[in-house]
């Protein structure tokens, strides 16, 4: 577990996803191949720079407690500045969140896990300033 754990970190902690060389067509998460190009797809990793703007979003209200979240929290559709547009949560008040609000990648707590509080975290999103 841990050695795949430490593989695949680019991915937990950035917002990499891939790009068809033959057509341009941006994807997150990654794919490996292109449905708009099929066979002819050229496949190939890009990193997306994390800003964006809200299309739209919700307020969670309540969670089961194995979640630890706060709450209120929000889960928003974003659309990165160079691509495609993701869901990720959104910390900030909730009377804060609009449509069309500017957001930046963040890196944040996600949970712990288990009786010895391994703390995972990863990219969320925060208002830009």
């Amino acid at each position: 577990m841990i050695p795949r754990f430490w593989r695949k970190i680019k991915y937990r902690y950035d917002i990499v996803g891939s790009v068809c060389e033959n057509c341009g067509t941006q994807f997150y998460p990654p794919r490996n191949f292109c449905p708009i190009c099929r066979r002819k797809s050229k496949i190939k990793e890009q990193r997306f720079n994390g800003r964006g703007k809200v299309l739209s979003y919700t307020i969670v209200h309540d969670t089961p407690d194995e979640f630890k979240l706060n709450k209120p929290y929000i889960v928003a559709l974003i659309e990165l500045d160079d691509g495609p547009i993701i869901t990720s949560q959104v910390v900030c008040d909730p009377q804060e969140i609009e449509v069309g609000m500017r957001v930046v990648k963040t890196f944040r707590k996600y949970f712990e896990d288990g009786e010895d509080g391994v703390i995972y975290y990863g990219t969320k999103f925060v208002p830009e300033k």
